[in-house]
């Protein structure tokens, strides 16, 4: 078996905006995330920490870095799927995210899993 299909994580996101806790006025457009993380591998593999890149339309970048999500760093043995809400806020009503997971593997090995990036959207800004 090749060492790709070990390590096969795959990770799909839904998104949406969240009205009652913007403020559009004051340009503070808030999002939600659900993040659906699915290990295609043979191997389980712990989540250990993350990595994101929040664009905003104007073409501000923020980054952030930290352990696991949501307070958690799950183990994945092999079909198993996590799924996670969270939420961010920009200051733009476009904008976009993506990043990356570190994991490591129960065999040791260490490798990162790339978030593909996805739009944020308040309602009625694109067509």
């Amino acid at each position: 078996m090749s060492e790709e299909k070990k390590y096969e994580i795959n990770v799909s996101v839904r998104t949406a905006y969240l009205p009652d806790q913007s403020d559009e006025e004051s340009d503070q457009h808030v999002f939600a995330y659900t993040i659906t993380i699915a290990n295609k591998g043979t191997v389980a593999s712990q989540l250990i920490s993350r990595h994101w890149i929040i664009t905003n339309g104007d073409g501000t970048v923020h980054e952030v870095r930290g352990l696991g999500v949501v307070g958690e760093q799950p183990l994945l043995k092999p079909g198993d799927t996590f799924e996670y809400t969270s939420g961010t806020v920009i200051s733009a009503a476009v904008g976009s995210m993506k990043g990356s997971y570190q994991m490591a593997a129960e065999d040791g090995v260490h490798f990162d899993v790339p978030i593909p990036e996805f739009m944020l959207t308040v309602p009625r800004v694109l067509h």
